[in-house]
């Protein structure tokens, strides 16, 4: 799979872990975040990671802030995104089947790295169920 990574100065470290477990998997990375705790916006980074999902060249993205907020809402402002905001493997598992998340947002002053590594795996090995799911993400879009 190919996977877009962006994070602001919350961060690094976050980012680094979940790389380095996502190329032990095979994956293909494609990185917009920083590498630095330096103060950056995080709408640059998230706004990256949702052009790269919505055009098809990325699978899914991954977005990092401090919050997750922020930069869930800045991906979300593009068509065809759904980034869900994750602070536990069960969210993360419900955001794909239930949602069709194609981007997960992580909150990393409220979660440690190991259970963002956790609810990365969980995200991209879950299937959306589509059925009535399916129904309730078409009408998400404006």
């Amino acid at each position: 799979m190919k996977i877009s990574i962006g994070n602001d100065h919350a961060g690094p470290d976050y980012k680094k872990a979940i790389v380095q477990f996502l190329e032990s998997k095979g994956h293909t990375i494609i990185n917009h975040g920083t590498d630095t705790f330096d103060s950056v916006d995080y709408p640059d980074f998230g706004h990256k990671v949702a052009i790269d999902v919505s055009e098809g060249k990325a699978d899914f993205g991954i977005v990092i802030c401090g919050s997750g907020n922020g930069i869930a809402m800045s991906a979300n402002k593009h068509e065809g995104i759904r980034a869900a905001l994750c602070w536990i493997k069960e969210i993360a598992s419900l955001a794909r089947q239930h949602n069709d998340a194609n981007i997960i947002s992580i909150p990393a002053r409220y979660t440690s790295i190991p259970q963002a590594i956790e609810m990365v795996d969980t995200f991209l090995n879950t299937d959306f169920e589509g059925g009535r799911h399916a129904t309730r993400v078409g009408k998400i879009s404006c």
